[in-house]
């Protein structure tokens, strides 16, 4: 067996650029090895290439480009998580304009992405170096999982235009999600109560978990979710297609009503206050405003006000993610008689959020992705039953 097969790794994260811009794998390349972490071990122009390099290099994780010549980058990755999955970040410009290509390419199993500007591309790109950099350490330790082949159906089809790669990835992800099973209803529409979920790192597909096994009566879901602008409208109608909840992407002044979920629009901060009157005690507050823990949207926005506002009819769940936001708002809100999951570390894509949520005492339970909208429902049930004794 040739011993280059499988170098020894080194201290250093081993990264393999895959673009087919010359420009953005030398920017790449320059700006992975300015870090004293990392190394940038090889950059591909195409797909076929780069399997060759990640045969040979055995990278710990691979950016990825979505439209290349020979085979296209959802195509590719579909391929390479059935056969052999890694950490993969997508990095393209295709991205920003297609988000329902980035959406496909996390559905797939890519455990981030990073949006190259539309213009001033050099620039912008050393501009991004530090997002870059964070997300490439994190997607390098984050567990990754080998796709199912039912779920790459669709996957294969070449395209030869960006709308048509944006319209077959919407297509096949739908074809390729099953339809969620029936949950019974709760019986009672609740006002009162509100579930927030907190999410970075691999929480697009966490979050779709959760919200597809909530039933349609389920009170209100408001969700901070890390995602630039430009995303979030995409990934909000991706959500109502696949869950029974209506789900949207939240807009000021918005009646947060039973029934319904809300999704943070990337760039700005969502909040919840009073107002709306007896059918809606609450309305949801988007607003501009400085990063909060370098975050915009925030977890620690949304779940302080939850705090503040909601208190002990609160609900909050922290999902997969690097970092610590929300980790002390979400403490603020159990000592304001919230209850409080947080997603283990076995089913964590990054053990980041939920580590630092558990770490200051702030969850009553920790559980595993499949088993935290059950305990919602539980929960939730449970708290019916005795607002009905006390009446």
């Amino acid at each position: 067996m040739n011993a280059n097969l499988f170098p020894p790794k080194s201290a250093k994260t081993r990264v393999v650029v895959v673009d087919d811009s010359a420009l953005v794998r030398s920017l790449l390349a320059e700006i992975i090895n300015r870090q004293s972490d990392m190394q940038c071990v090889g950059t591909a122009s195409d797909p076929l290439v780069a399997r060759d390099m990640i045969r040979e290099l055995n990278p710990d994780v691979i950016t990825l480009d979505v439209e290349m010549p020979r085979m296209d980058g959802i195509d590719f990755l579909s391929r390479l998580m059935r056969l052999r999955p890694m950490p993969v970040v997508m990095v393209s410009t295709l991205t920003e304009r297609g988000a329902d290509v980035t959406l496909r390419a996390l559905e797939l199993g890519a455990v981030d992405f990073v949006a190259k500007p539309k213009i001033g591309l050099a620039n912008g790109l050393q501009r991004l170096a530090d997002d870059i950099t964070e997300k490439l350490r994190s997607a390098a330790g984050a567990r990754v999982r080998r796709l199912a082949p039912g779920a790459v159906l669709g996957a294969h089809a070449s395209t030869a235009s960006t709308a048509t790669t944006a319209s077959t990835a919407t297509t096949a992800a739908k074809a390729a999600q099953p339809q969620p099973a029936a949950v019974p209803r709760l019986g009672r529409s609740d006002s009162d109560t509100v579930i927030f979920i907190g999410a970075s790192t691999g929480g697009t597909e966490a979050t779709r978990v959760v919200l597809s096994q909530l039933p349609e009566d389920c009170p209100a879901v408001l969700i901070t979710q890390h995602m630039p602008p430009g995303f979030t409208r995409s990934y909000a109608q991706r959500l109502d297609s696949q869950c029974r909840l209506q789900v949207k992407e939240a807009a000021d002044g918005d009646l947060v009503l039973p029934g319904r979920a809300y999704v943070a629009p990337g760039g700005q901060h969502l909040s919840i206050e009073r107002g709306g009157g007896q059918r809606a005690p609450y309305i949801a507050r988007v607003r501009d405003g400085d990063p909060v823990n370098r975050h915009k949207p925030s977890v620690e926005v949304l779940f302080e006000s939850a705090a503040r506002v909601v208190g002990r009819n609160a609900l909050a769940v922290m999902l997969t993610g690097m970092g610590a936001d929300g980790a002390q708002a979400m403490r603020t809100m159990r000592d304001a008689g919230s209850y409080n999951l947080c997603q283990d570390e076995a089913s964590c894509v990054v053990f980041g959020m939920p580590r630092e949520a558990i770490a200051r005492g702030a969850a009553h339970q920790v559980l595993a992705l499949s088993q935290i909208a059950a305990a919602l429902v539980e929960r939730l049930r449970c708290s019916a039953g005795l607002a009905l004794q006390a009446r």
